[in-house]
């Protein structure tokens, strides 16, 4: 072990040679095998072992955002073990390239463990680790000596190294984005006509209130929460479907398949439990698919089943109650959305699509497999972490405006309710704690969506606290109970805060 002179040139190098490993263990992945990129194994480990809090916690901060928030953060902690590996190596070489090569490994082994292909998924890890773990000797090296040559030497290896990082990792990107030739797929798809296609969005459903959700909502304003780093990149030639379990007999769905079924067409708002009292994690779209109670059907479903559990592409899985996929609601083998195939991020090429639960139990994107059991027989991802197991929506409603300031005067109070598969009959507003005032629904697409409300309302001076609850179809009244969305969705009356001027 050598012994130098203190300061942080070490720890920048250190990061220098992350950098570059980072960028040739990203570049590699990106041509070799996507789902073996550094990120997002440790990535998606990170949200495997995460506690329900901690993802709860993650979607109130970042909503839709948070999967960009964890890989930052990934980056930050890397940033900052980098600094201190390349210190280490300073003070105690080669102690601090060990520390680099551990990281290699432990990546390797978190993908292989994630991964069907345990060879190619540990290469780029392996070879981040080993490369960070030379660039920083060699450049350490390099900085302790005091030669002009060795001295323009080690400027150049900086610069190299740096740049090398930077391009590999923007390469990667690029690489990683021409080789999803799945998008094309999609875009060339023609859906067919569906045998049962859903009757026209009423006119009067659409309220048209500025600041008001629209009723159908735009496939690229739709929330997207998933476990899902790199999006799957399903080609549906090669796509199938296996049910089995507690079934008469095995069945295989392909592609080819649904496109030759009788498909179905419904409206359905689909909801995350992570949805806090007047948040955003809702949307409501015309799906097209194949009922899933006619594959059930197919299959023949053991009398003492009860649950089905779903598995995504990607590993995730879902319990959906038995008889949620088997009643008369519109469940579906999702292949279309709003008219067009199914986003790539939304489960493209065939996603579940259940009204009336929660998506953790539901929603299971990418799915490749559905197997007839019992809930005391098994468990899914999201109920391992503490959620419940059934997940039934809760009445809700939410106002969308005024919200902060208006000017005194007429203007008017709107928002959204829903209960999925129960319908909502009335939405009542009160403001300032006074008597509740009926507001009025706009035409409802279906029990299975929300609807859009509002209510005149003549604003006086000052500030002024607004609160809304929504009156169920059984005439039940939303509670005033407040609580947080885990273990099994968020409920209480939502209320705002309004200045008028």
């Amino acid at each position: 072990m050598r012994q130098v002179r203190s300061g942080p040139r070490p720890g920048v190098l250190g990061i220098v040679a992350v950098l570059l490993g980072t960028g040739l263990g990203e570049l590699i992945a990106a041509f070799l095998l996507p789902s073996a990129s550094p990120f997002a194994a440790i990535g998606g480990a990170l949200i495997d072992i995460a506690p329900a809090w901690a993802k709860d916690a993650a979607i109130a901060w970042f909503g839709t955002g948070d999967k960009a928030a964890l890989l930052v953060g990934i980056a930050v902690v890397l940033l900052a073990v980098a600094f201190g590996a390349g210190m280490l190596e300073g003070r105690r070489s080669p102690l601090g390239a060990v520390v680099f090569i551990v990281l290699g490994v432990v990546g390797a082994v978190i993908a292989v463990v994630r991964s069907d292909d345990a060879v190619l998924a540990a290469i780029p890890a392996l070879v981040s680790g080993g490369a960070a773990a030379l660039a920083a000797r060699g450049l350490i090296s390099l900085s302790e000596r005091e030669e002009e040559p060795d001295r323009r030497r080690f400027l150049v290896w900086t610069a190299v190294a740096t740049a090398s990082g930077l391009v590999a990792l923007a390469v990667s990107n690029v690489a990683r984005g021409a080789s999803q030739s799945v998008e094309a797929i999609r875009s060339a798809l023609r859906l067919p006509k569906p045998a049962t296609a859903a009757a026209p969005v009423p006119s009067a459903a659409e309220l048209g209130i500025p600041g008001l959700a629209p009723v159908v909502t735009p496939d690229a304003a739709f929330y997207r929460i998933d476990t899902a780093l790199v999006v799957p990149q399903v080609d549906p030639a090669d796509w199938s479907l296996r049910v089995h379990g507690m079934v008469d007999r095995e069945i295989t769905l392909t592609w080819d398949d649904l496109m030759a079924s009788a498909l179905h067409e419904a409206d359905v708002t689909l909801a995350c439990v992570s949805n806090t009292v007047g948040g955003d994690l809702i949307g409501n779209a015309r799906w097209l698919g194949l009922p899933v109670r006619e594959v059930l059907a197919r299959a023949g479903v053991h009398a003492d089943a009860d649950m089905v559990l779903s598995t995504s592409i990607d590993g995730f899985t879902a319990s959906t109650p038995l008889e949620a996929l088997t009643d008369d609601r519109d469940s579906l083998l999702a292949i279309g959305m709003n008219g067009e195939p199914l986003p790539v991020e939304h489960g493209f090429p065939v996603r579940l699509v259940v009204p009336g639960l929660y998506g953790y139990v539901s929603a299971t994107k990418w799915v490749t497999e559905l197997e007839v059991t019992r809930f005391d027989r098994a468990t899914a991802y999201w109920t391992t972490r503490g959620w419940s197991e059934r997940g039934p929506i809760k009445l809700q409603s939410r106002i969308d405006v005024p919200r902060g300031s208006v000017d005194a005067g007429e203007t008017v109070i709107a928002g959204m309710a829903w209960q999925q598969h129960e319908g909502v009959h009335a939405v009542e507003v009160r403001i300032d704690g006074g008597e509740w005032r009926r507001a009025t629904l706009a035409t409802a697409i279906s029990d299975d969506t929300w609807v859009q409300w509002h209510l005149e309302w003549k604003a006086e001076s000052g500030s002024h606290e607004i609160e809304c609850r929504a009156i169920g179809a059984d005439g039940v009244t939303q509670t005033d109970a407040v609580a947080p969305p885990a273990p099994d969705g968020a409920t209480g009356w939502h209320r705002i805060t309004v200045a008028v001027g």
